[in-house]
């Protein structure tokens, strides 16, 4: 029972979220509404799950001095001041929390971020060398896209960012719709093995 509760609490409410989708009755709305209130409550608990083992996983390598244990204990000790400045003075305006929300946090997701531009940049070189034909046709097409997205393109000819629009528009976008549908039907086909019992790997080794 351990293992067949939850699939049929899955196969219910799957099979719910899908009929009510099609049937947009007022019992089907309020009943809808009330299983996203439940979500929004079921999300808070997983939240604070996943701190407790944030804090456990991060403690135990502290404890244990293990190489880069330093990190850990700056982690954790920046998550216990954002929680008392949280809590003692409030994360409106012109509080601590903000302030250290701001300054500190921000530019640290915005340097995370930006290093995301090396690693393009490094896939970028290794993509498009002209091993082929069909990667000689791959560099020449980003070349003209970037050049067509900076002044340097216009600089040079004219019709070049209006190529690059031409590239986007059409070639680009056939192929992104065709692997938007391929999204779609992968995402229909996991559902239904997740609602109809087939996939069980959400309910871990067993």
């Amino acid at each position: 029972m351990r293992r067949q509760l939850p699939i049929i609490v899955c196969f219910v409410f799957g099979i719910f979220m899908l009929v009510q989708f099609f049937i947009p009755h007022r019992s089907f709305i309020f009943a809808y509404e009330n299983v996203l209130d439940w979500m929004q409550i079921i999300y808070v608990f997983t939240l604070l799950v996943g701190v407790a083992n944030y804090i456990k996983i991060n403690s135990k390598k502290v404890s244990t001095k293990i190489k880069g244990w330093g990190y850990n204990l700056v982690a954790l000790s920046g998550l216990l001041v954002m929680v008392i400045l949280g809590f003692a003075q409030g994360t409106g305006e012109d509080t601590p929390f903000l302030w250290m929300f701001n300054h500190i946090q921000a530019p640290m997701q915005a340097t995370m971020f930006s290093l995301l531009a090396f690693f393009v940049a490094s896939a970028a070189y290794r993509g498009f060398r002209a091993r082929s034909k069909e990667a000689t046709i791959l560099l020449l097409t980003a070349a003209v896209v970037m050049l067509g997205r900076v002044p340097i393109g216009n600089m040079i000819h004219s019709s070049i960012p209006d190529l690059a629009n031409w590239i986007l528009n059409f070639p680009s976008m056939a192929a992104r719709r065709g692997i938007l549908i391929g999204i779609g039907l992968g995402t229909i086909s996991t559902s239904l093995r997740i609602i109809l019992g087939i996939e069980r790997t959400y309910l871990g080794r067993e």
